[in-house]
């Protein structure tokens, strides 16, 4: 049986994209089905357009959150989907939601979990003169940040580093690992292009 991919975003799509070019070489088992954002204007919508898929927009500016995570259910549901992928997905998830959704659902998050959870994790790495910092994918668990972790990349923290160029050099770990980790939990054969400065590693 093939399984059906949901993709969540909220802006440019960049992980995503990895993820449907992984997956259109033959890299990811399975198929997407849905590219989904809460805001209309998300950069991300027209390229996954522009690649075929479908996408959908669910709103949640103006909505609670009981009325926002129905949307997205039905959303899902109606698009067959049955695995999700929060890939720049910038809404905190209800514990319901999560857990009907468990062992499904991954995310990735720009800091080698369990350091810096939450937001601004960039900041945090340079403030704590860390002499590595990275991403990881992980499952998605009610404990924010907090789920099994899949995989983690591993890159340098210099010393004239800023949160715009650590982030723009994680950005790269991420594209890397996401497909990899995502293809593991999928049964796949995990593939990746080795790059210097980035150290990955799935569990």
């Amino acid at each position: 049986m093939t399984t059906k991919i949901a993709i969540l975003i909220s802006g440019r799509g960049s992980n995503m994209a990895t993820i449907i070019e992984a997956q259109r070489a033959g890299k990811i088992p399975g198929e997407i089905v849905l590219v989904l954002s809460n805001k209309d204007g998300a950069g991300g919508l027209a390229l996954a357009k522009q690649a075929g898929i479908p996408t959908a927009v669910v709103a949640s500016k103006g909505k609670s959150r009981a009325e926002f995570e129905k949307g997205v259910q039905t959303a899902l549901e109606e698009a067959g989907a049955d695995f999700v992928c929060l890939a720049g997905f910038m809404r905190v998830l209800s514990e319901d939601f999560v857990v009907r959704w468990n062992g499904r659902m991954l995310n990735i998050h720009p800091s080698l979990l369990p350091l810096f959870r939450g937001l601004h994790v960039h900041e945090q790495a340079i403030e704590a003169k860390v002499a590595v910092s990275g991403c990881t994918v992980h499952y998605v668990t009610p404990e924010l940040d907090g789920g099994p972790i899949v995989g983690q990349a591993v890159v340098p923290v210099k010393a004239e580093d800023t949160p715009d160029t650590l982030a723009a050099r994680v950005q790269k770990a991420e594209h890397l690992l996401y497909p990899a980790a995502l293809a593991k939990c999928l049964g796949g054969e995990p593939e990746w292009d080795v790059q210097p400065g980035i150290l990955l590693s799935l569990r």
